[in-house]
């Protein structure tokens, strides 16, 4: 079997507007993403997703596009699908950086191999190390504390017993945003933060005693990309377990951010790290120093979202006392696949079938 073809699909939702997420990482009214088509001689065909945004890892749709038609598709084109450790080495070598363009080639890939070995993507990461439903928590953005508070109701009405808001702006704000989420919603539901990256350190250290006050049970990345010391001093001070997300893209991040004693969870998923391979990799090395990993979102449509279940129905080291971003669907009013991704009592529902278990809705 050879690859005959590689095809970068323009694809593009809006956000609900209802729910669309403003963080200090900026706003995502929209999405323009690509699906991607890898075709062989023998009738199969692979998806994958390149869920792009300048503002997360300098990757945009039309970016993406280009590397793939002019560079990257030539390199797959006439070689075996099935070698999927060559090939996915061989874009690497190719082009530094883009993870998100390069997940979605690898994610095809490995869809595509499902397909052809009669096998779920799960099976070829070595099998389930747990049920195919995965606890979720819903994304409030840094709005005022009511559209906050109607947030929270809105994911307690779709079953979701979890959220985190998203802070790192003004500190008063933020705490008075999820001041409102708890007083509303309860000790019982669980509530994370994520300041990606706005916080300086001098802000973090002010918001913590209210957020203890308000049994968080997790700050992700709370100081700008790369300060592992910074992190390291707010452990510190504090009892509630700091994630890194921003600050851990490649195996390389991972290793100094365990080395710098900088954090308690590490947020892996597929498009930030290049792949749902280099997922697994990081998970395994996390693994090693005894910190669970949380699977993080960049509101993936349905197959992205697909992937990230394949990811963390597999990986060694979920994390059970936070729950995951495999939510992307639930923002959009539509799906590009020929059925959605599934949500059941709060959870994110595995595709059931070979490969991610899903089809690109083609036009």
């Amino acid at each position: 079997m050879k690859i005959t073809a590689v095809n970068a699909i323009p694809t593009s939702l809006v956000v609900n507007p209802k729910l669309a997420i403003v963080s200090a990482a900026g706003a995502h009214p929209e999405s323009h993403y690509l699906a991607i088509t890898v075709q062989t001689d023998e009738g199969l065909v692979g998806y994958g997703e390149a869920t792009v945004a300048p503002g997360w890892s300098g990757e945009s749709q039309g970016t993406a596009l280009v590397l793939i038609q002019q560079m990257l598709a030539h390199a797959l084109i006439g070689s075996d699908p099935l070698q999927t450790n060559m090939l996915v080495d061989r874009i690497d070598r190719m082009l530094i950086g883009n993870p998100f363009t390069k997940a979605a080639l690898e994610i095809a890939l490995l869809d595509l191999k499902g397909k052809a070995l009669g096998l779920p993507v799960y099976m070829l990461l070595g099998g389930a190390r747990r049920q195919g439903k995965i606890p979720l928590k819903f994304s409030i953005g840094a709005f005022s504390p009511k559209e906050a508070v109607r947030i929270a109701k809105h994911a307690a009405n779709l079953g979701l017993r979890a959220a985190k808001v998203k802070v790192g702006l003004v500190v008063e704000d933020d705490i008075a945003r999820v001041q409102a989420v708890r007083s509303e919603m309860g000790d019982d539901f669980r509530l994370a933060v994520d300041a990606n990256s706005g916080w300086t350190e001098a802000d973090a250290v002010r918001a913590l005693p209210a957020l203890e006050r308000l049994g968080v049970n997790a700050i992700e990345q709370p100081l700008r990309r790369g300060d592992f010391r910074g992190c390291y001093r707010l452990r510190q001070r504090t009892h509630i377990p700091l994630m890194l997300d921003e600050s851990v893209f490649t195996r390389q991040d991972a290793i100094e951010a365990i080395r710098e004693d900088a954090c308690d969870f590490i947020s892996v998923y597929p498009g930030k790290n290049g792949g749902i391979l280099k997922s697994m990799e990081i998970a395994q090395i996390a693994t090693a120093a005894g910190i669970e990993c949380t699977i993080g979102s960049n509101l993936e449509m349905d197959l992205g979202t697909a992937a990230m279940l394949h990811l963390a129905v597999a990986m060694p080291n979920l994390a059970t006392t936070v729950d995951h971003d495999i939510l992307g669907p639930l923002y959009y009013l539509e799906s590009l696949t020929q059925r959605p991704i599934s949500y059941e009592d709060g959870c994110a529902v595995l595709p059931e079938g070979n490969g991610l278990g899903l089809e690109f809705r083609e036009a």
